[in-house]
């Protein structure tokens, strides 16, 4: 945990806190923090429009939460090494919200195809032999998990790193991270088209991964994400922001009436901070070659230190 970067490390230990307050508050005082908290139905009484933050901080389980940070600590941490901690933040809450809004936009189109829109809130209706008011049902569409986020940050690890290899249980082969998200995409995709009563929100995972795409696609655009996506000339212009970092730093020559000895020193400093960034080029062109995961501790240490900068 010490070895991780500030946001990805502060995501999981939150997400573990709301779980833990989850499973007291229900336990002892009989209170579901998913009702509060959950992301209900826009057309529902008990929905509010601050769910759609807190609602990824809300799990259904053990093993809900254990697969989302697992994926956050894998490939959140690359990602924010990347990007640097404010870029990523920005990156997960709206893929998080982006997924949400999805999901709402989904659950609209089902309150109009099986004809709920034609009735009143008072209006009575049959769910599995239970009969209750329409808003009394609304209120139990609920969605919950940072599951949407998750798959923003999978797309992001797929779309930056295409060619890296990764380990898939249960494939006996490793398999090209960019095809591994196109796999995700296309079965989230036909299990949100023909499993409706799992439980899963699969339109909403594909919301997170669409406005992924859409957000990357942007900073890719107009410059605002450096080029951190892929291809030479992004790699380029990535290496060109970390030159710039460092040339800023030692841009500064030394007056003429500056002693010998401080002339000597800067240029000591000076040729320090060239060694360095002809050290970040090195490991820039490494992960290009040879992926993320080729890099030591060290290397991925100073190239972490190098995106705070």
């Amino acid at each position: 945990m010490m070895n991780m970067p500030p946001i990805t490390k502060n995501l999981i230990i939150i997400n573990i806190l709301f779980f833990l307050a989850q499973q007291i508050l229900g336990m002892r005082y009989d209170l579901d923090l998913n009702d509060v908290l959950g992301l209900h139905f826009f057309l529902a009484s008990d929905f509010h429009l601050y769910q759609l933050v807190t609602y990824m901080f809300m799990h259904g389980n053990f093993q809900h939460i254990l697969f989302n940070m697992l994926a956050v600590w894998m490939f959140g941490r690359v990602m924010e090494t990347m990007w640097g901690p404010k870029r990523f933040l920005l990156f997960y809450l709206i893929c998080g919200i982006g997924a949400g809004l999805t999901q709402e936009v989904v659950q609209y189109f089902s309150f109009m195809m099986n004809g709920l829109g034609s009735l009143p809130l008072d209006g009575l209706v049959s769910v599995d032999g239970y009969t209750m008011p329409l808003s009394t049902y609304l209120n139990f569409w609920t969605t919950v998990g940072a599951s949407g986020a998750v798959y923003g940050i999978l797309l992001a690890f797929g779309v930056t790193f295409p060619n890296e290899r990764m380990f898939i249980f249960p494939l006996p082969v490793p398999i090209k991270a960019k095809y591994f998200v196109i796999g995700y995409a296309v079965l989230e995709l036909f299990l949100g088209l023909g499993n409706r009563g799992d439980g899963v929100a699969h339109f909403a995972h594909l919301g997170g991964m669409i406005f992924a795409w859409i957000l990357i696609m942007y900073w890719r655009k107009n410059g605002g994400g450096n080029g951190y996506y892929g291809g030479s000339s992004s790699w380029e212009q990535l290496r060109q922001k970390v030159q710039d970092l460092f040339r800023k730093m030692f841009s500064a020559k030394p007056q003429m009436h500056a002693s010998r000895g401080k002339m000597s020193e800067d240029m000591d400093y000076n040729a320090r901070k060239k060694q360095r960034s002809e050290e970040i080029d090195r490991i820039l062109e490494k992960v290009k070659r040879d992926g993320y995961g080729s890099l030591t501790d060290e290397e991925k240490r100073k190239l972490f230190d190098a995106s705070q900068q």
